[in-house]
């Protein structure tokens, strides 16, 4: 779809466009990932990453029972990195291995190709929608995959509400433009006030249908959700959105199709929703509390044993990215989404 001149789409339409359209969009048509691309995700960092939350995964299975039948499903696999490094980890521990189906649940045929070629495994299988799981527990890891969802943005002035809409002008030229709502609507929808204390809100009606599809899984199937992103924990919403184009921030209405467009995870948000179902608890942290607490140190100094200088200090500048407060340590935060009766707390 090429949007034509006074054509109008509301934010999370024009995000959805630029970042999913078939010949477009960003991430149908580019690798995003590593030293070429826009950005570099955790588990492309350090193999450390990976490997800790395998080691999670299992305990969290062990926890659970272990069920003979267990299904692992990681939301948006990027370049398959993660779950490439978790099978060999989890290959150590047979009796985990051969109990759990893999699955990776992926919008973009591009990077379905990469993750193919990274991921060999024959036990491991594409949905793209969560009927295909095998009816047993399931754990969903999300890492860095709500950030990726379009968004809508709301606006309060002079006690009227309006929505962020994106305008194509003449040449493909864009700007933005408001539309006045009635905000009670959005309220009721998501079940909660927000005219009273916000004059900005910010969320995905896509992340939000995603989490409580998955909620409602572990409801009747038990398991998990797993999430690690970007985010804050605020009750008042932010405007987070922006625009990586060339490993730089850019204008979000530039270099449609070729820059990356996301924002930052609104966990508040996310516990409100969680909370509305019954019998389903939360826990939380930040990404530094959460590795550190399973033992990313310990398995940092494991590595780097007979390791030469050069490598060890490799190994520890990646450790202190992941975990360093001024860097992924406290923007990044986790959440395990579960049952009420679930006592797990490693990594909390």
């Amino acid at each position: 779809m090429t949007p034509k001149k006074n054509h109008k789409l509301s934010l999370d339409r024009f995000i959805n466009y630029a970042l999913y359209d078939k010949n477009k969009g960003y991430y149908m048509k580019k690798n995003p990932f590593g030293i070429k691309g826009d950005f570099t995700t955790a588990p492309n960092i350090s193999r450390l990453f990976s490997e800790m939350i395998a080691i999670w995964t299992i305990n969290y299975w062990q926890n659970l029972g272990c069920p003979k039948k267990f299904n692992l499903i990681e939301l948006g696999a990027g370049n398959g990195e993660m779950m490439k490094i978790m099978i060999e980890s989890f290959k150590k521990f047979p009796f985990f291995f051969t109990n759990c189906n893999i699955y990776i649940h992926e919008i973009s045929s591009k990077l379905i190709k990469i993750q193919k070629s990274k991921i060999e495994e024959k036990n491991v299988k594409w949905v793209n929608n969560f009927n295909k799981l095998r009816n047993s527990t399931c754990l969903f890891l999300a890492n860095e995959f709500f950030d990726s969802m379009p968004i809508k943005q709301f606006i309060k002035e002079k006690n009227n509400w309006f929505e962020k809409y994106v305008l194509f002008t003449k040449n493909n030229k864009t700007k933005f433009i408001k539309k006045k709502i009635k905000i009670q609507s959005l309220e009721k929808k998501l079940k909660f006030n927000i005219s009273n204390r916000h004059n900005f809100f910010e969320y995905s009606p896509l992340g939000v249908k995603y989490l409580k599809n998955i909620i409602k899984i572990i409801k009747k199937k038990n398991g998990g959700l797993l999430i690690l992103d970007y985010g804050y924990d605020n009750e008042l919403s932010k405007n987070t959105l922006q625009a990586i184009y060339n490993k730089k921030y850019s204008n979000i209405l530039e270099n449609i199709g070729n820059s990356d467009i996301t924002y930052n995870i609104n966990f508040n948000l996310f516990r409100k929703i969680a909370q509305k179902f019954k019998q389903i608890t939360i826990n939380f942290s930040t990404q530094k509390k959460f590795l550190t607490e399973i033992g990313i140190k310990q398995r940092a100094e494991i590595l780097s044993k007979n390791k030469t200088f050069k490598e060890k200090a490799d190994i520890y500048y990646r450790l202190k990215r992941l975990i360093d407060e001024k860097e992924m340590g406290n923007l990044f935060k986790v959440m395990l989404i579960k049952k009420l009766d679930n006592n797990f707390q490693i990594g909390f």
